[in-house]
């Protein structure tokens, strides 16, 4: 990797301390993420489409700013990309679908808008399964793995996290309904939070399922993710503490199971065996009825998905891909009184969370099971409900889920740990992702073109 491409991958809190000290400008950093873009998305597929214009513009109002003393906070002049379900006025947005192949926004969505007001520079819009729901439309095909280009980035949000991974942004939002954010963020060995259900401010985003949906911040590591979320939310959510003392639940029932592939086991007990080291309890911790959650989450997710495309399903089937259609046409199935106790279950499963909170802070798991496979799983298939019945417990429940890298296995590939903390924790979360990645040593770049 070339010294100019070094600029790309350093962390978000240097970028602005160069900026401020004029060694590095916006309107430079600016154009080495576009010309990188051009060299290595043709491979990779991160992206649906490039905002050159818009990017170059804004870099050069973020450098005209802060030359001027106006500073917008850390992510002025910084480059950020948007999963292509957020609105972003006059720009398309497709949801990777051919449905809204031709759909313009004409306003902003609540993230754009707040990414703009802290001078963000937004380089485009990132790839994603179709709307959302697990499967690629042939129109846009895959996002590529940066760590290995046979093999997917992960969904829904796989373009975000390739992109992030790769250096074609220093950061980038995703969405997560059952995963989407994490488990791309493991596939692709980056850091990427869904947050407390309603942290994040959803209009102008494109629905999967409204009561599970959540957006988030994809990074390469768990601190530029707070900046990310600092800048979504208006909040702070730094934490100062020690890990020492630090009350860690194991979940054994998602750290092991027959789908679990051994380097993923060896990387999450490598993590349990670090922060015991560094001083923290670790605990096993058990959730009753927590086999019920893989059954509940699609009672939930497929019929209100069904009902938000009920009208394009009707009248324009075909121009959803093949699977797309069949996983819409399932949620019709979905009797009421199935979809209500699939609620009723919902609280009760956030009670049982509850309850184990009250004797620990922290839950850890491995993110997914196996490293970046070749495709991704259909969402109603039985690799579907194992790819996310670590992740998918928590979008029931709308607890904050981390994922952060936590090594890698097989052939090499980033492994993923989630980190689970109560309602409102979120802080929490990136702070022990972030004493994570410093005691395993675990961000790294990828290999290949650079």
């Amino acid at each position: 990797m070339s010294a100019t491409d070094d600029v790309l991958f350093l962390p978000i809190a240097e970028l602005g301390r160069r900026y401020r000290d004029g060694s590095l400008s916006p309107t430079t950093v600016t154009r080495l993420t576009l010309e990188r873009i051009e060299r290595l998305d043709p491979t990779l597929n991160a992206f649906i489409t490039v905002t050159a214009e818009r990017a170059l513009a804004g870099a050069a109002r973020a450098e005209e700013e802060l030359r001027g003393g106006l500073d917008r906070g850390p992510l002025h002049g910084v480059p950020i990309a948007l999963k292509d379900l957020v609105d972003m006025a006059g720009v398309p947005m497709t949801c990777g679908s051919r449905i809204l192949a031709d759909h313009l926004p004409e306003r902003d969505a609540a993230i754009t808008a707040r990414l703009e007001a802290v001078g963000a520079v937004l380089v485009g819009k990132t790839n994603m399964l179709e709307f959302a729901y697990g499967i690629v439309h042939p129109d846009y095909g895959q996002t590529n793995n940066p760590w290995d280009r046979s093999r997917t980035a992960g969904g829904s949000s796989g373009g975000s996290a390739a992109a992030v991974a790769a250096g074609l942004c220093f950061a980038a939002v995703g969405t997560d309904t059952g995963g989407s954010i994490r488990i791309p963020a493991s596939y692709c060995g980056v850091a990427g939070l869904k947050p407390t259900y309603g942290l994040v401010d959803l209009e102008g985003v494109f629905p999967l399922s409204w009561s599970l949906d959540h957006a988030g911040p994809l990074a390469r590591t768990s601190d530029d993710a707070r900046l990310l979320l600092e800048a979504l939310t208006g909040r702070s959510f730094v934490l100062e503490r020690e890990v020492r003392g630090l009350r860690v639940g194991v979940l054994r029932a998602h750290a092991g199971g027959e789908e679990v592939e051994a380097g993923v086991h060896e990387v999450f007990e490598r993590a349990c065996a670090a922060l015991h080291e560094a001083g923290a309890v670790l605990a096993d911790v058990e959730v009753p009825d927590l086999d019920l959650a893989d059954a509940a989450l699609l009672n939930v997710l497929l019929p209100e998905a069904s009902a938000v495309h009920a009208r394009w399903l009707s009248e324009r089937p075909g121009d959803y891909a093949p699977a797309t259609r069949t996983q819409l046409e399932l949620g019709f199935a979905v009797p009421a009184v199935t979809h209500v106790r699939a609620g009723q279950y919902r609280r009760h499963l956030s009670r049982q969370f509850a309850r184990v909170f009250g004797e620990v802070e922290a839950i850890l798991t491995p993110t997914a099971p196996w490293v970046a496979p070749h495709e991704d799983p259909a969402v109603a298939g039985d690799e579907g409900a194992a790819e996310a019945r670590r992740t998918g417990p928590h979008n029931l429940t709308g607890f904050p889920a981390l994922s952060v890298n936590g090594g890698f296995g097989a052939g090499g590939l980033p492994v993923g740990l989630q980190i689970v903390t109560p309602p409102g924790q979120d802080g929490l979360a990136l702070w022990l992702g972030g004493r994570l990645e410093e005691l395993l040593g675990s961000v790294r770049l990828p290999p290949g073109p650079g």
